[in-house]
């Protein structure tokens, strides 16, 4: 759980910088997730971290709605329902054992982090641990990932390519990719 918590508040912090940086004008741009723009990739991250804040307590799953600006206090919430300990105990609302879910938690983090990241032109950092757990993670799940439709084909990325590299290209995104 610790060091679980640790990558979850790591990416956390990332992404969050990311947000509390946008401008109104670049809501409108496109993202490397083709069905979204800024705008909906944040409505998306907001509907994660309230998502992941209820199953960490054992609510309901809350269905997506627009875009309100409020994702880092909605992460906030997500963070501090993951430090109870109870959180990490017993199965997730989508059949899986917490600390399962946890991962799926960390690699929507840096994942949507580098698309808002790619999207606005911004530099972006990762802790390393973080992103090689989320790589080894998604590695193992991306069969069902792309059954489910949550992780586009993967692209082709260098053996030897950083970390975050890989993980973008597991989960379908292009490293290099620009609007």
């Amino acid at each position: 759980m610790d060091d679980m918590l640790k990558h979850l508040t790591s990416a956390s912090r990332s992404t969050v910088a990311l947000v509390r940086d946008l401008s109104e004008e670049e809501l409108a741009l496109p993202t490397p997730c083709a069905d979204f723009d800024v705008r909906r990739l944040l409505a998306h991250l907001e509907w994660v971290a309230e998502m992941f804040e209820s199953m960490a307590a054992k609510g309901p799953r809350p269905e997506q709605g627009e875009y309100t600006g409020d994702f880092p206090e909605r992460m906030g919430r997500a963070l501090a329902a993951w430090s109870e300990p109870e959180a990490w105990e017993g199965e997730s609302s989508v059949g899986m054992p917490m600390a399962t879910t946890a991962h799926l938690l960390l690699v929507d983090l840096i994942v949507h982090g580098w698309d808002l990241a790619a999207a606005t032109g911004r530099p972006y950092q990762q802790d390393e641990q973080a992103v090689e757990k989320a790589l080894a993670f998604t590695e193992q799940m991306a069969p069902m990932g792309r059954a489910k439709g949550a992780f586009g084909r993967q692209v082709e990325v260098p053996g030897d390519a950083a970390a975050l590299d890989r993980l973008l290209g597991v989960t379908g995104r292009d490293p290099a990719w620009t609007p």
